[in-house]
């Protein structure tokens, strides 16, 4: 059984204020022990630091860098054999990667982004970049994964923003200030992957922020997420958001992890 899991860890686990996060962090992916690891929110973590964050943890990084923002990374669990591996080369406000791995069902891709917060048009650019990357996998196993800073189509968010400050719920919102922007996952749908949470979740995997961390820019909310084409979404067991304990401070998002009934090739 393969584990996936991604996590946006909030600064690269450092704060403002000094505060220092990261032996938080190590210990809970340590503890659900992913053998596929998308990371998002890597301040500070040039390939260098990666590297060392990586060792920790048994894993061998793959890192693509920030244009804006902030860097992601694929880490991925040896005997997982790594067979491709690039940063899409686009101008995402923060990042995305590909990791092309050997599996005993053929090659799995994984991408790996952060899409930017602020704007649901530029979003639906960045997600459209992703959408080209997934039509160009060498097999047919994907996953798609990680902070798409958007809402899911199936759900009415009308509550839910109504809870957010209006300078924050403008990120969510169309341009005539009414409609939920849910193009960016609706488009990834389109392209036949399967919301994997969605899909094989529990009732009681809803939001992935905020966690006790908290922050003004969230409410209840599901931004992160784990998509899969449809030979994937076949060999799922279980998705999961990980709530309790180290989870609930060592970032202001929850990790997400899927199980998927495939092995090391």
């Amino acid at each position: 059984m393969l584990r996936v899991m991604t996590w946006n860890i909030r600064t690269g686990g450092r704060d403002g204020d000094g505060s220092d996060r990261r032996d938080e962090i190590v210990e809970l992916i340590d503890a659900q022990r992913p053998d596929v690891l998308l990371l998002q929110e890597l301040r500070g973590f040039d390939d260098r630091v990666l590297a060392g964050f990586a060792d920790r943890l048994g894993l061998r990084p793959h890192r693509a860098p920030s244009c804006l923002g902030q860097p992601v990374a694929v880490l991925v669990r040896p005997p997982l054999r790594t067979l491709a591996a690039a940063p899409l080369r686009r101008p995402f406000h923060h990042a995305a990667g590909r990791v092309v791995l050997g599996t005993d069902a053929g090659a799995l891709t994984v991408l790996g982004a952060h899409l930017t917060p602020y704007s649901g048009g530029w979003r639906r650019v960045e997600v459209d970049w992703l959408v080209r990357a997934v039509r160009r996998a060498p097999g047919e196993l994907t996953v798609v994964g990680g902070d798409l800073n958007a809402l899911d189509p199936a759900t009415d968010h009308t509550e839910q923003l109504s809870r957010l400050q209006p300078r924050y719920r403008r990120r969510h919102l169309r341009r005539d200030g009414r409609t939920a922007d849910t193009r960016a996952v609706g488009v990834l749908l389109g392209a036949g992957l399967v919301d994997l949470q969605r899909a094989f979740g529990g009732p009681d995997d809803g939001h992935t922020v905020p966690t006790w961390h908290g922050g003004a820019e969230f409410v209840a909310m599901r931004l992160d997420y784990l998509l899969g084409s449809p030979a994937l979404a076949a060999r799922v067991r279980e998705v999961r958001v990980v709530r309790g304990g180290v989870a609930e401070h060592a970032s202001d998002h929850y990790p997400l992890v899927a199980e998927v009934e495939l092995k090391p090739a």
